[in-house]
C-alpha cells in the first residue's frame, strides 16, 4: 500500500510539473497564484511530500481546472 501512494504521489507532482510548464510559469509563479510557498511546490513536484485534498485543490485552481478533470487518468502518467 505504501509504494502505491508513493506512486500516486510521484504522478501527482509530475502532474504539477507538467502543466506548469506547458504554461511557462515558474514555480514561484505558481505559488503565489495558488497562495503557497515555492518551497511546497518544489517538494510537490518532485513527490517528496503528499498535499492534501485543499492544496490540491489550490494548485488545479491555480490552472483554472476543476480538481476532478486535474485528476483524472493520473495513474497513467508515466514516472
Amino acid at each position: 500500500m505504501r509504494n502505491k501512494k508513493t506512486e500516486l504521489t510521484k504522478k501527482f507532482g509530475t502532474k504539477v510539473r507538467l502543466e506548469r510548464t506547458k504554461r511557462r510559469l515558474s514555480q514561484e509563479t505558481l505559488a503565489e497564484m495558488a497562495d503557497l510557498n515555492k518551497k511546497t511546490i518544489c517538494a510537490i513536484e518532485a513527490g517528496t511530500t503528499t498535499p492534501s485534498l485543499e492544496t490540491a485543490n489550490d494548485i488545479s485552481n491555480a490552472f483554472q481546472i476543476p480538481l476532478h478533470e486535474f485528476l483524472y487518468n493520473i495513474e497513467k502518467i508515466e514516472l
